[in-house]
């Protein structure tokens, strides 16, 4: 299991970053991914400031943007960002409904990605 460190523990420059993720979400305390990350502060100021530049507002929908980071979490197998990216999406929006459809969405790709690799479905010229 790996270190957690709480907001005390943690170096002066993890304690800022850990300040800007509150203060962007509002919340009293971060969760423990970022709490992972504080024990190499680089990596964690590295994690945040990318993570809030790709997740920032932009050309795709809020939520979108959510279900295609839980999207990828899923066929990753990270149970953490599966869980997370779900509470981020329903709290954006997704509903009961889109979430059983981006379910739907991921198994079928999975299942069909597998068959074409499996069978080493040559690529379609047009879709060059």
């Amino acid at each position: 299991m790996p270190r957690l460190l709480e907001y005390g523990e943690a170096a002066p420059e993890a304690q800022a970053v850990f300040d800007e993720i509150k203060a962007a979400r509002g919340i009293e305390d971060v969760n423990n991914f970022w709490k992972a990350l504080a024990v190499d502060p680089p990596l964690l100021r590295r994690t945040w400031d990318s993570l809030r530049a790709v997740m920032a507002p932009g050309a795709i929908d809020p939520v979108v943007k959510e279900m295609l980071y839980l999207a990828v979490s899923m066929t990753s197998g990270c149970a953490y960002c599966t869980a997370s990216h779900t509470a981020a999406a329903r709290a954006k929006g997704m509903t009961e409904a889109q979430y059983g459809e981006l379910l739907a969405v991921v198994g079928m790709a999975a299942e069909t990605n597998r068959l074409a690799e499996a069978l080493r479905v040559p690529v379609d010229p047009q879709f060059d």
